[in-house]
């Protein structure tokens, strides 16, 4: 069982289906806020291979643009300014990075794939208010007072997850002085497929491609300052994203809704345990920094599927303990690199001690002049830290994976 309908539980239901369990996903029907999300996700290739092979890319690359580059701007001002730093894919060996895709065409393609697959059953429900774990089985209720029951839990249901709470699973949490304006934007001059993130003492300010001369847009600043930039007229706030591209891609056009999110962290003491299996910010939240949010949701989707795929083949309890531990074991050093690292390249921001500056730039210069260094930080920041799931995986004949289902072509 799914419990949660977001993009990462989602990916968890098709993923679950794809090697042969039946599933039954329980949240709120394509939620309406989902079509008004005005976020995008930068999904590395492994996502967009997942999203192949799931039945889900299809259609979206017309409305995503590919992420070719990655460019580092130092604007915190700081006594040494680090070097401008471009991050190639071409560097790696690989086309692209991934693609930047909006959040609401991503929803509802996976929407209309849950619907297609004939092993999910899908029940609407405006929530699951209580989940019992019992020796061999999980139960959920949901507010309408249906009944659940399965052998395991994939708790996709948000960073106050009841299913969390359910199996004794603690967390460590903590809120950013900052927060995030998200948006779209026109320009006047082309981004070359390039993602640019400004590294400014309130946070990032990055932009991010669109298709033709748009892009999208993730400004992170303090929040009294972010609520005045959202409640800007649109001169107004065009007036300042000028000012703040320093350039960039030319005189800016018709910007989109704008929508404020604050920043928050979270990570849980364990990722599985009592039957249930966390998936995405039910057990990691992470600041839009680096593109890991969303990606890391859906590796633990296919290291799920994964799992689950194996202890099916040995004829095994599916949310036995076993699982849960090689579940646990396979997601916390992947989530937990990225959550650190994340959070230590935000906290080097905000600081306003001169040895962190210093040690900043240094750390820039070093990347740009030592090209060995250079590709390690990009391959490690695409690639899973650990085993990369069997559905991220391209290029995959069904006997390569005895314990898969066949795999849709990609």
């Amino acid at each position: 069982m799914i419990v949660g309908t977001g993009p990462a539980g989602l990916a968890a239901a098709l993923s679950l289906a794809k090697v042969g369990a039946e599933v039954t996903l329980a949240g709120p029907p394509a939620p309406v806020a989902a079509a008004a999300d005005t976020r995008t996700a930068a999904l590395f290739n492994g996502s967009i291979t997942l999203l192949q092979n799931l039945g889900v890319w299809a259609g979206l690359d017309e409305v995503s643009a590919p992420l070719k580059a990655i460019r580092i701007v130092d604007d915190t001002g700081g006594l040494l300014r680090a070097p401008e730093v471009l991050f190639e894919a071409r560097e790696v060996g690989e086309a692209v990075f991934g693609w930047n895709v909006p959040n609401a065409p991503l929803a509802e393609a996976l929407w209309q794939a849950v619907r297609r697959d004939e092993r999910i059953r899908v029940v609407e429900t405006a929530r699951v208010e209580h989940v019992e774990i019992r020796p061999d089985e999980a139960v959920a209720r949901t507010v309408e007072g249906e009944e659940l029951r399965a052998r395991l839990i994939a708790a996709a249901d948000g960073r106050r997850s009841i299913c969390r709470a359910a199996a004794g699973i603690a967390t460590t949490a903590w809120d950013y002085d900052q927060a995030a304006i998200a948006t779209r934007f026109a320009h006047s001059r082309p981004h070359g497929s390039v993602s640019t993130e400004f590294h400014r003492k309130s946070g990032p300010f990055t932009t991010v491609p669109l298709p033709g001369m748009e892009s999208g847009l993730v400004w992170v600043e303090r929040p009294a300052i972010a609520r005045r930039m959202v409640e800007l007229d649109e001169d107004g706030f065009r007036v300042v994203l000028e000012t703040r591209l320093q350039g960039l891609l030319g005189h800016v056009g018709a910007i989109g809704p704008r929508r404020l999110f604050p920043l928050s962290g979270l990570t849980a003491e364990a990722y599985a345990r009592s039957r249930v299996a966390l998936i995405g910010e039910a057990g990691h939240v992470i600041p839009p920094i680096g593109a890991q949010g969303l990606n890391l949701g859906f590796r633990d989707a296919a290291t799920l599927a994964d799992c689950v795929a194996d202890a099916m083949a040995r004829g095994d309890d599916i949310g036995g303990q076993e699982v849960m531990q090689r579940y646990h074991a396979l997601r916390k050093v992947d989530v937990e690199t990225r959550i650190m690292a994340v959070d230590a390249l935000n906290r080097t921001l905000l600081s306003t001690l001169l040895p962190v500056s210093l040690l900043r730039g240094f750390g820039m210069h070093l990347i740009r002049a030592f090209g060995p260094l250079k590709r390690a930080l990009i391959r490690q920041g695409l690639e899973p830290v650990g085993p990369r799931p069997r559905l991220m995986e391209g290029g995959h004949e069904k006997e390569a994976l005895p314990s898969l289902a066949p795999l849709a072509e990609g």
